[in-house]
């Protein structure tokens, strides 16, 4: 066939063939006029090189795919080959997603400072601190106990549950890669002016989440840096609150919404009861291969827990 019905089946233009064939990646056979003769093999390598591509792969990275197939396996990525292709185009998806978290951050930061400069503004302090900001901890905050409710947890094979992140997408918890994915999960934040439950600084473990969101901010780059591919908070608490959350703490990463903690009943995660409310109790997940490769419970204090992560990445590196 010629190369103007190849581009038309394949769906990319004769200046994309072109390209490809002097890649190497399809070589046509030559007519006894020098055309050139491309036939069925050609469309399907064509096609798995525009696939390819759409997933981010370089034209040039096709080439262990292309290979596959030219070696007789029925689907392009069978080959060791392909498979190592496929981590190499995750891993630099990996370092843009990161930089682009902390170019956002950054945006974050700047948005902030610049709406309140010169406002005079005093962050509000919440009712139930009695005075105090709602940033700090009160020195004599109970501490919960280590009843052993996440002793089960590692080697535990993540349940295949999508959950919304403040970003508006589906985050699949079973499919979060090679990479460690730092989960930590808590009961709620609270906001300025808004009532926590009854009783709150009386439940061990309960009260602390905004301190901990701002270690976890503070600490994000050293977490990267330290091999966490991504770092995600984790509660019952709907998107959209979350997303108020993310942007007055300036928050260099998502949240996950689960508000009908189907990851606690899934993974037999501890909860409790608060004002008429059911809530995950603070706990973190490290993932790693869809596999949970190390639980943090109980967590105390919670406003240094992303020291303690960022220690533990530290002292067992990949």
């Amino acid at each position: 066939m010629k190369i103007s019905e190849l581009a038309r089946r394949a769906d990319v233009t004769t200046k994309a063939v072109r390209y490809y064939e002097s890649l190497g990646l399809i070589t046509p056979e030559r007519l006894a006029n020098g055309y050139r003769d491309y036939d069925e093999t050609d469309v399907r390598l064509v096609r798995e090189i525009k696939a390819l591509h759409r997933l981010g792969i370089p034209v040039e990275g096709t080439r262990p795919f292309l290979e596959c197939l030219a070696a007789g396996r029925p689907h392009a990525d069978d080959c060791p080959a392909s498979l190592a292709g496929y981590r190499e185009a995750i891993d630099e998806l990996t370092e843009r997603i990161e930089a682009l978290t902390a170019r956002r951050a950054t945006l974050i930061t700047n948005l902030n400072a610049a709406a309140h400069r010169g406002s005079g503004v005093i962050p509000p302090t919440h009712p139930e601190t009695g005075g105090e900001s709602y940033l700090t901890l009160p020195a004599d905050l109970p501490a919960p106990t280590d009843n052993g409710a996440a002793d089960h947890l590692p080697g535990t094979q993540v349940p295949p549950i999508s959950l919304l992140n403040t970003a508006g997408k589906e985050i699949r918890l079973d499919a979060l890669g090679p990479r460690r994915t730092v989960i930590y999960i808590y009961p709620l934040t609270g906001r300025p002016g808004t009532d926590l439950p009854e009783g709150w600084n009386s439940i061990p473990g309960a009260r602390g989440c905004t301190p901990e969101a701002c270690g976890f901010r503070d600490h994000f780059q050293d977490l990267l840096e330290a091999g966490a591919g991504r770092v995600y908070g984790l509660s019952s608490q709907d998107t959209d609150y979350q997303n108020e959350v993310v942007e007055r703490l300036g928050l260099p990463f998502d949240m996950l919404s689960d508000p009908a903690l189907g990851l606690a009943d899934t993974l037999g995660l501890p909860t409790f009861e608060a004002g008429g409310t059911r809530l995950f109790k603070r706990l973190t997940l490290v993932i790693r291969h869809g596999e949970i490769e190390h639980a943090f419970h109980p967590v105390f204090p919670p406003d240094e827990h992303a020291q303690q992560i960022l220690t533990w990445l530290r002292e067992n590196p990949l």
